[in-house]
């Protein structure tokens, strides 16, 4: 049977957008070579709506992360990988045709989630590393995802499917939350952003006061959702014995970038009784809550015990400048900051820090 006879997935997120914008005609961006064809864009398609309310902006809808052709994928309880993306984006009321960057975003996205396997929920964030439309002057180098307001989970022949927006955020909205939650970030920003449509001009909220007393209040409260940070410059190195029986202790190095919003993400989650992990690309080390400290090591992990007075200490002394520092109550670790170089697409470096 061939795709052009049965079209049910497509078909559903049809009928969902229609409910929505009636006889409206979405400009339609599709694939001319599938992905496993050897094509480089992973998404059959985009649609894309214009819309007036609450502020003139363009809606994109893709299509691509669900089964819109036969089911194929086991699981039955849901389509594909049991989503499609929407994204909102500020609109000239002059623009007839929406920005091409955007569309590359989607399916940059698209490759990612493809090439990966990692899936994206209502709550996570993801750093682009660089500003989310290229060669512009915006502040917004990260995305949130968010339930679409609009369009609410769907059922399909081939199982669920959830609208799933996502949303620029700058580096600092990213930090505020990594050290609280998406949801609770987003909701305290939903005055000055509703919809949660994306305004590639526009200032970062993080500082603005009312959200950033909800961030506080919220982390006070609840903690930060961050269970896992992928750190690349994240290294240790065992203690061992030396001449004369003198012990060298074991070193944990950090790169800059991070160092601040991993102290700030160990008050967070300890004063809580949470752990933290730091995944590196050779190591991982899990934080946990614990009076007595300690530290084990294993082929897997590195499991260091914390309790609230050797967090302060780290947190204080975690900051974005290159040097070193010992934990004396936490078996005379060694904690080494390394410069971290910031790189554009080329593998030019941008930006130093440390």
């Amino acid at each position: 049977m061939t795709h052009e006879e049965n079209t049910s997935g497509w078909d559903a997120i049809d009928k969902a957008i229609g409910d929505l914008y009636g006889e409206q005609e979405p400009r339609h961006y599709g694939t001319a070579l599938p992905y496993m064809l050897g094509g480089p864009d992973p998404l059959d398609g985009i649609s894309v709506y214009a819309v007036d309310k609450p502020m003139h902006h363009w809606h994109f809808v893709t299509y691509g992360f669900s089964e819109l052709y036969e089911k194929e994928m086991q699981d039955s309880s849901k389509s594909g990988y049991g989503f499609e993306l929407t994204f909102r984006l500020t609109r000239n009321e002059e623009e007839t045709e929406p920005p091409a960057w955007a569309l590359n975003l989607l399916q940059n996205v698209g490759r990612y989630v493809f090439n990966s396997g990692n899936i994206f929920q209502p709550g996570d964030y993801m750093d682009t590393n660089g500003p989310i439309c290229l060669e512009s002057d915006t502040l917004l180098t990260a995305l949130a995802f968010i339930e679409d307001p609009d369009l609410p989970e769907l059922s399909t022949p081939n199982g669920s499917v959830k609208f799933i927006q996502i949303v620029g955020i700058s580096g600092r909205e990213l930090e505020m939350i990594q050290t609280w939650n998406t949801r609770g970030f987003l909701s305290a920003c939903s005055h000055f952003m509703p919809k949660y449509v994306t305004d590639l001009m526009r200032n970062s909220y993080a500082d603005i006061p009312s959200v950033m007393q909800a961030v506080q209040h919220g982390i006070e409260e609840d903690g930060s959702s961050t269970a896992f940070l992928f750190i690349q410059q994240l290294s240790w190195e065992s203690s061992h014995k030396k001449i004369l029986q003198k012990t060298v202790p074991a070193k944990l190095q950090l790169g800059a970038k991070q160092a601040v919003l991993v102290g700030t993400i160990l008050r967070s989650r300890i004063s809580k009784g949470a752990s933290l992990s730091l995944i590196g690309p050779d190591t991982n080390i899990l934080f946990e809550a614990g009076e007595q400290p300690a530290v084990l090591e294993s082929d897997r992990q590195i499991t260091l015990t914390v309790n609230t007075q050797i967090v302060e200490e780290l947190a204080q002394n975690l900051r974005p400048v290159e040097g070193t520092f010992e934990m004396v109550s936490l078996d005379h670790i060694i904690v080494q900051i390394v410069k971290t170089e910031i790189k554009n697409q080329e593998g030019h470096v941008i930006q130093t820090i440390g």
